[in-house]
C-alpha cells in the first residue's frame, strides 16, 4: 500500500538536479548496500564462528549482517517514499543509509559498523562539484576510522578498529595519485584490510590462542570487498581466517555443549545491554563515564538527539538507570550470555504466526487469532531485529510471518533467513502487503495441518483478497489517478492511488465498487483512528448491502493511522 502522503516526500527534494563528483550517485549507494548484504549473508556463519573476542557468543557476523541489512532497507524505503530515484537523490539516500544503520545496529560490531557507515555517508553527502571523487572517498574512510575509535570506550588493537585504520591509511595514500579513481582507492583499502586482518592474531592474544583472526575485522573486510565488487565487478581474493590447527571453541558454544548456567568468560560481565537513547549531546559524555565504570565493550554512537548505546555489564539496572539520567532510553535489549547459549539448546516445537499490526484494534484481532504481534504501520515500520526477536522468542519450530506492508516484506525475509540459519527454525514469509490480507490469511490458519499445506492455504487466501483503502492527501501531488490537493480524499486499489475525490463516502463507495466488480462473497471493512466511532465504516457497509446485496459485510475497529478505512473483498 502506498504512503498516503507522497507529496510530503517530494516537497523535501530541492529544486534542480544534484551536481556531485563523478562516482557519487544514488545508484552506487543502492548497488553497494545490495552487494554488502549479500556478501555478509554468505560470510555470516564463518564470521560468527570466528567470534572469540570480546565475548565468544558467536553472533558478530549476524549482528553486522543485520546492521547492513537495516541500512539497505532504509535506503530502499527512502527511494520509494520519495517517488523514485530521481526524486530521492543521493543526499537523501546517504542520509537514510546512516540513520538506518544507527537504528538497526546490533551488538558491539554492528554499532561500530553503523558509526563508520554514518561517518562515510556524511562526508559523501557533503560533497561539492569541486571535490575529487577519489580524495573524497579517502577522506570519508579516514573519518569512518576516526569515528570508530571515538565510539569505543577503550579501543583495543587487533580488532576491527585496527583493520579500519589500515584501510583508511591505504585509501589516503592511493588518493594522492591525481589519476586515481574511486575504485582504485576502495580496492587499495580492501587489500590493506585483508592484510591487517591477517595480522590481528599477533596483536591480540585471545585470537592467537583460538587460532583465528578477529571476527569484527573479518566482517569489515567483507564490507570493503563488497564495495570493491560494487565498483569494479571484481571479486577480491579469499582470505585465510584460521591459523595453525588450533581448536575453534565457538561452534561448541553455539550448540548444546555449554552448561546452561555458565558464563562465556571467566572474568567478563555477564550481560549485554543495548538501547536507543533520546538525549542532548552534552549529557552523553557523562553517560559514557558512568557506563565505562560499570563494564566493558562500551560503544556509544549517534549525534544531536538520538544515540545507540551498547555495553557489557553485570549490573543491568545501573546501565539502564544511567540512560534514564541522560535522557529517554527505548528499544532496550538485555542479553544474558549464558542464557543465550542455553536458549539455543531449547527444544522448539509447534507452529506460530508472527504478524505486523498497524493499529490497536488490529492487534487485538491478530492476538485473538493466536498470533505473535509486532507493532508497525506507516512511519514506524518494524526493524529486522524486532521481527527476528519475535520469530525466535515464540519458541516454535515452524513460523509463518505476515508482514502486511510492502516495505516490511523484505525486512521479514531477512529476519526469516537469519532465524533459519542461526536457530534452525523453519520460517516462511507470506508476502502480504496490506493489513486486510493478513486478516484473511490468519483466518484460514490451521496449526493441525501440515506446514506446507497451511502456508499454501494462507498464501492463496491472502493473494485472492482484493484490497483497497481510503486516505486524505496532506499536500499537493501527482498520483496515478491524477493531481490532488491538500484535503482531497484518495482511494487506493491494490496498492495504487486509483480515485481522487472530495467526499470520503463517495470515494469509499468507488473503491468498494471497483473491488467487487470481479465478484466476491465477503467484504471486510476496518475503521481507522480517524473514524473512531466507526460511522464512516457503517455507512460504507450500508452502501455495499444496498448495491451488492449478495456480499456479506463485516466491520472491525482497527485503529490504524492515516487510513480511515481499509477494505478487502474475498
Amino acid at each position: 500500500m502506498p504512503d498516503p502522503q507522497p507529496d510530503e516526500q517530494t516537497s523535501m527534494v530541492p529544486e534542480g538536479v544534484e551536481v556531485l563528483p563523478r562516482g557519487v550517485s544514488l545508484e552506487g549507494v543502492v548497488r553497494f548496500t545490495d552487494v554488502a548484504v549479500a556478501a555478509l549473508e554468505s560470510a555470516r556463519e564463518e564470521v560468527d564462528a570466528l567470534n572469540v573476542y570480546p565475548v565468544p557468543d558467536g553472533d558478530t557476523g549476524t549482528n553486522m549482517y543485520l546492521t547492513i541489512a537495516a541500512a539497505r532497507d532504509a535506503v530502499e524505503r527512502a527511494v520509494v517514499e520519495a517517488g523514485g530515484p530521481e526524486r530521492c537523490g543521493v543526499g537523501r539516500g546517504l542520509e537514510a543509509l546512516g540513520r538506518g544503520a544507527l537504528l538497526g545496529a546490533r551488538g558491539n560490531s554492528g554499532v561500530i559498523l553503523s558509526e563508520m557507515l554514518r561517518a562515510l555517508a556524511r562526508r559523501l553527502g557533503s560533497a561539492t562539484p569541486e571535490d575529487r571523487a577519489a580524495l573524497l572517498m579517502a577522506e570519508g574512510m579516514h573519518l569512518a576510522a576516526d569515528a570508530a575509535y571515538a565510539a569505543v570506550g577503550t579501543p583495543v588493537e587487533g580488532t576491527m578498529l585496527t583493520v579500519a585504520r589500515a584501510a583508511a591509511d591505504a585509501a589516503a595514500e592511493r588518493a594522492t595519485d591525481p589519476d586515481a579513481r574511486t575504485r582504485d582507492v576502495v580496492a587499495a583499502a580492501a587489500a590493506a584490510a585483508r592484510e591487517a586482518l591477517a595480522r590481528t592474531p599477533d596483536q591480540l592474544q585471545t585470537l592467537k590462542d583460538a587460532g583465528v583472526v578477529d571476527a569484527g575485522g573479518r566482517g569489515f573486510s567483507v564490507v570493503l570487498d563488497a564495495a570493491e565488487t560494487a565498483l569494479t565487478g571484481r571479486v577480491p581474493p579469499t582470505v585465510r581466517t584460521r591459523i595453525g590447527t588450533h581448536h575453534i571453541p565457538v561452534p561448541q558454544l553455539r550448540h548444546d555443549h555449554a552448561a546452561p548456567g555458565a558464563d562465556l568468560s571467566e572474568d567478563g560481565p555477564a550481560y549485554e545491554v543495548m538501547y536507543l537513547l533520546d538525549a542532548p549531546a552534552e549529557r552523553v559524555t557523562t553517560l559514557r563515564e558512568r557506563l565505562a565504570g560499570l563494564g566493558d565493550s562500551l560503544v556509544v554512537v549517534g549525534d544531536e538527539e538520538l544515540w545507540n548505546v551498547h555495553v557489557h555489564v553485570d549490573d543491568v539496572g545501573a546501565a539502564i538507570e544511567a540512560g534514564i539520567e541522560a535522557g529517554r532510553p527505548h528499544r532496550i535489549r538485555v542479553t544474558h550470555f549464558a542464557e543465550q547459549v542455553a536458549e539455543r539448546a531449547v527444544r522448539r516445537e509447534g507452529r506460530a504466526v508472527v504478524v505486523v499490526s498497524a493499529g490497536p484494534g488490529l492487534t487485538s484481532l491478530f492476538t485473538e487469532a493466536g498470533a505473535v504481534v509486532v507493532e508497525g504501520g506507516p512511519g514506524r515500520r518494524p526493524s529486522t531485529g524486532q521481527l527476528l526477536e519475535a520469530i525466535t522468542g515464540c519458541q516454535a519450530s515452524e513460523v509463518v510471518v505476515l508482514p502486511n506492508d510492502p516495505d516490511s516484506v523484505r525486512v521479514a525475509q531477512v529476519a526469516a533467513s537469519t532465524a533459519e540459519q542461526d536457530e534452525g527454525i523453519r520460517v516462511v514469509v507470506v508476502p502480504t502487503t496490506a493489513q486486510v490480507q493478513g486478516l484473511a490469511a490468519i483466518a484460514v490458519h490451521e496449526p493441525g495441518r501440515a506446514f506446507d499445506a497451511d502456508v499454501l492455504e494462507m498464501t492463496a487466501t491472502a493473494r485472492h483478497a482484493r484490497h483497497g483503502a481510503v486516505t486524505v492527501a496532506a499536500r499537493q501531488a501527482m498520483t496515478m489517478a491524477g493531481p490532488c490537493e491538500p484535503g482531497d480524499v484518495l482511494g487506493v486499489v491494490a496498492g495504487d492511488f486509483a480515485v481522487v475525490g472530495q467526499q470520503l463516502d463517495e470515494v469509499a463507495a468507488e473503491v468498494a465498487d471497483r473491488l467487487l466488480r470481479g465478484g466476491g462473497e465477503l467484504v471486510t471493512i476496518v475503521a481507522g483512528a480517524e473514524d473512531p466511532d466507526g460511522a464512516a465504516a457503517a455507512r460504507l457497509a450500508g452502501w455495499i448491502e444496498e448495491h451488492h446485496p449478495l456480499a456479506d459485510v463485516v466491520v472491525y475497529e482497527g485503529g490504524q493511522e492515516r487510513y480511515p478505512l481499509l477494505v478487502a473483498v474475498e
